[in-house]
């Protein structure tokens, strides 16, 4: 699949893609792998069937605890969410038709300082191709995430300077004294 700006920007605009979320607690995914898995699989296959009907999507995995975080797989572009998609103009040309890749973002605020991540996680040949080895680096991406999440420790703001004393100017008194 290959898309052009104008009609990216407009089916995002529009959310003329597909949408999906599910929301899970981290007691369900940390019980056990599977079930993990199976939601990187549901993931991978709803991003597939979106690129066999040409399409764009937009599936969210949303976990909820003290920590939340939420996983995302979009196909665009560029590495960059829908949520900045008229940002993507400054990079690409009018007219011409770009290949779509899938991107792995992740949210939360106890992930870094952006409090966001995005990263490749394949091509469009890839994902078609090879739907369970891109599953198996998704659940390996999500697991990564999920360990730096909890071990995440908001940086903590540098105590507030005190102000530098002033120095102020001291006149040395000379006394003069007479020769006799």
């Amino acid at each position: 699949m290959k898309i052009n700006l104008t009609d990216l920007a407009e089916r995002i605009e529009e959310q003329n893609y597909l949408q999906d979320l599910e929301t899970v607690k981290y007691a369900d995914i940390s019980k056990s792998k599977a079930e993990l898995k199976e939601l990187a699989t549901k993931m991978v296959k709803e991003t597939v069937a979106a690129i066999k009907h040409n399409s764009l999507s937009h599936v969210a995995l949303e976990v909820t605890g003290q920590r939340p975080v939420t996983f995302i797989l979009e196909n665009n572009i560029i590495n960059l969410p829908y949520s900045n998609y008229k940002k993507v103009s400054n990079f690409f040309e009018e007219g011409k038709d770009y290949p779509i890749y899938v991107y792995f973002e992740t949210q939360s605020e106890f992930l870094n300082a952006s409090n966001f991540r995005i990263d490749q996680l394949a091509t469009e040949d890839e994902i078609m191709q090879s739907e369970d080895e891109v599953t198996a680096k998704l659940v390996e991406a999500i697991e990564e995430k999920i360990t730096q999440v909890r071990e995440y420790s908001k940086p903590q703001p540098a105590p507030a300077k005190k102000p530098a004393a002033k120095k102020t100017a001291t006149k040395k008194k000379t006394t003069k004294t007479k020769k006799k």
